[in-house]
């Protein structure tokens, strides 16, 4: 299959297009089913270590657990405080839409007991595989126009508990999803200047 310069172009817009989205973004309109198959399809295409796919995916719509998950958040979030206590903007910030996005994914990593090909000396690459179905999630989800959170400041081991995940999975990421009212022209964060945004030229060391 190949592909004209036009769908590299619309490729490159849904990447630049793409926004963590907070709760206050998120609107009440249910995600198709079809869509959530969609997403979760992009997620299994994804490259992965030794072709070992070691991902699962909890998709949480009970609001029990979701209140659970935010009792957990609140907790951590008042730890985080602490460690921002001198930027007064961090606690006017809106990091995470976990009762108001309709659906919530666990995504989770699941080791072998097996040898991986690809991972007898770098041990992460089964995470690092799991973080890429994250992406094309993300990606997929922005070409049909629905929003995706991920809410990082949370205790794993409570969130495991919380989803009664497989014995000896990882959570790799906690996903907010659902349609919203208006994406951002760029990231919040850029926009509230929490940090610069870095020029390729900055990324890129010549050897």
């Amino acid at each position: 299959m190949n592909f004209s310069q036009q769908d590299a172009e619309l490729l490159l817009d849904i990447i630049k297009a793409r926004r963590d989205v907070r709760g206050n973004r998120f609107i009440s309109k249910e995600v198709e089913k079809e869509n959530i198959e969609l997403i979760l399809e992009a997620a299994i295409s994804a490259p992965s270590v030794g072709y070992s796919q070691p991902w699962k995916f909890v998709i949480i719509e009970s609001q029990n657990i979701k209140e659970e998950i935010l009792a957990n958040y609140e907790s951590e979030n008042n730890k985080a405080k602490k460690v921002f206590d001198e930027n007064d903007l961090y606690s006017k910030l809106k990091l995470e839409g976990i009762k108001e996005a309709p659906i919530n994914i666990a995504v989770l990593y699941e080791p072998s007991e097996e040898p991986i090909l690809g991972m007898t000396s770098m041990g992460k690459m089964g995470e690092y595989s799991v973080v890429c179905a994250i992406q094309n999630m993300w990606l997929m989800a922005r070409s049909l126009n629905i929003g995706i959170g991920w809410v990082s400041i949370l205790d794993e081991a409570k969130v495991l508990h919380s989803i009664d995940a497989p014995k000896n999975s990882q959570l790799i990421a906690y996903l907010c999803i659902g349609y919203v009212d208006e994406f951002y022209s760029q990231s919040e964060l850029k926009t509230l200047k929490w940090e610069r945004e870095k020029l390729l030229q900055e990324c890129i060391i010549a050897r």
